[in-house]
């Protein structure tokens, strides 16, 4: 048994990010798909301070790597930090973060965008992923909890483009009902940070949009309180 706790607010540092974009500028600005500061690299920054803090809220459980091609976890309560293997309803999808006790209760991806040639060709078809892989989760688990994280330079997306992507995710986010659409996720951000100085904007997207990854733990912990709490292994609070 474990008790849930306030799931912490996300913290990526600039020290965590200070390689990312001395690698970025040293490419021409893009980041590459060889490590050590890769644009996968940068996305498991990410994926890591979320399992850190999925895993507080769940009592403090242990954070493990998966076997990929695993469908159970090796631990019956523990939190992974991917690829989390889930057969959905449309087609098996690695997640980078899971918690599947008795099934997927929370699926979470990182997705980043890293040169402006990117963003304008790829940006479209992301937004078509992020639905595809909510709809994959909710048509089977529909109680489950979905995630996503958008990483951009900030630098590599301007108006009117960068509107847009905000309104789309936006509407894409917040299925605070198990009721609602499939293709929703419960909770959404769009980090944009600085390859210079290694900070994350903190006014793009607006400080109250539900974008914004400060509202990212609150979010999933007041959905999940709602649908899991007093289930196994949380009986008894």
């Amino acid at each position: 048994m474990s008790l849930l706790q306030p799931m912490p607010a996300l913290h990526v540092s600039p020290a965590a990010l200070l390689p990312f974009g001395q690698a970025w500028q040293d490419n021409g600005g893009k980041l590459t798909r060889s490590p050590p500061n890769s644009s996968s690299a940068l996305c498991e920054v990410f994926d890591q301070e979320v399992g850190r803090a999925l895993a507080v809220m769940l009592g403090n459980i242990a954070v493990v790597v998966p076997n990929k091609n695993a469908l159970t976890p090796s631990h019956p309560n523990c939190v992974e930090v991917g690829p989390v293997r889930v057969v959905g309803g449309v087609r098996p999808q690695n997640f980078d973060v899971g918690y599947r006790p008795d099934g997927i209760r929370f699926a979470f991806d990182s997705k980043s965008l890293n040169d402006t040639k990117s963003v304008k060709k790829n940006w479209q078809n992301m937004i078509n992923d992020l639905a595809t892989e909510a709809t994959t989760v909710h048509t089977r688990f529909p109680h489950a909890i979905v995630g996503f994280m958008v990483i951009i330079p900030e630098v590599c997306i301007t108006e009117p483009r960068l509107s847009a992507v905000i309104q789309t995710l936006e509407r894409l986010s917040r299925r605070l009902d198990f009721n609602e659409p499939s293709h929703r996720a419960e909770s959404i951000s769009l980090v944009l940070w600085n390859p210079v100085t290694s900070i994350i904007n903190p006014t793009l997207p607006d400080p109250l949009s539900p974008l914004r990854i400060e509202s990212f733990s609150a979010q999933v912990e007041a959905v999940y309180i709602n649908r899991y709490k007093g289930l196994p292994p949380h009986v008894g609070e």
